[in-house]
């Protein structure tokens, strides 16, 4: 089995440079970074994480592409991968070619991991209503892939263009969310495979992923680890998990990278 990990890389927490460099000696597959453009301080949407506060790693995330753009010039194999990009805050040529420009400046190294987004202000500052962020996110994938593989790519709004570099890796894109018959039809749609967040629920909901989707990848993702989890979804066929570390300085994360590679 495969471990990655993933961290909310911020202003304040260990650079990300150093974390990738680190994460790749010690033989992890890989490294995924999420996403938010911005928080807004109303706090309408309560947080996700069933907390009082939203914590302040949130707040202050970093750009996803740029952040992996500094680790794709200190590592040679680890992949990179967003864990979890929000498209339907993106426009999505621009952000076709950053991962493209991303892929190919990593040597085919990219992952795509996308999601819907929980907080209602944020999607909405980006002109997208809350209700028709599933529909917008899966227009602008669409869109982003048709840019990645066809010589000349249309689609809805947009002329028969070029677009280049295409991506070496595909690249792969993966759904995060919680199971169910609406997220498995976007994963069986334009996905590779599926994200569960903390990797609850995965057993019971394979037979309707698999209905859906018969290639699909389950890559759990933001995982606390023990040996019987890992063990357990060893079990299940899953062949890589991505493991959570905290968003701190090197020396906070360090000695948790350093307990998660006894696990490798």
């Amino acid at each position: 089995m495969r471990l990655g990990v993933t961290m909310f890389s911020t202003d304040l927490a260990m650079p990300v440079a150093d974390l990738a460099r680190a994460a790749e000696e010690r033989g992890f597959s890989s490294l995924y970074l999420p996403e938010h453009t911005h928080i807004p301080v109303s706090r309408r949407t309560p947080p996700p994480t069933g907390t009082p506060q939203l914590a302040e790693e949130y707040r202050r995330t970093l750009d996803p592409l740029v952040a992996l753009a500094s680790a794709a010039a200190v590592t040679s194999t680890i992949t990179l991968g967003t864990g979890i990009l929000l498209p339907a805050q993106r426009e999505p040529i621009v952000t076709a070619k950053a991962i493209a420009t991303l892929d190919h400046l990593s040597g085919g190294r990219v992952a795509v991991g996308v999601g819907f987004g929980w907080n209602v202000e944020e999607i909405e500052n980006h002109g997208v209503p809350y209700k028709d962020r599933r529909e917008r996110a899966r227009r602008n994938v669409l869109a982003m892939k048709a840019l990645w593989s066809q010589e000349v790519a249309a689609f809805d709004g947009v002329e028969p263009s070029w677009s280049w570099p295409k991506p070496r890796s595909g690249p792969p894109v993966y759904v995060g969310g919680a199971a169910g018959p609406t997220l498995f039809a976007h994963v069986a749609e334009y996905a590779d495979g599926w994200m569960p967040i903390g990797g609850k629920g995965i057993k019971a909901a394979l037979p309707a992923l698999r209905e859906a989707s018969s290639t699909a990848r389950v890559i759990p993702f933001g995982t606390l680890p023990t040996r019987g989890k890992l063990d357990y979804y060893a079990s299940l066929g899953i062949e890589e998990v991505v493991l959570s570390l905290p968003s701190g300085t090197g020396d906070e994360v360090l000695p948790v990278l350093d307990d998660y590679a006894t696990f490798l």
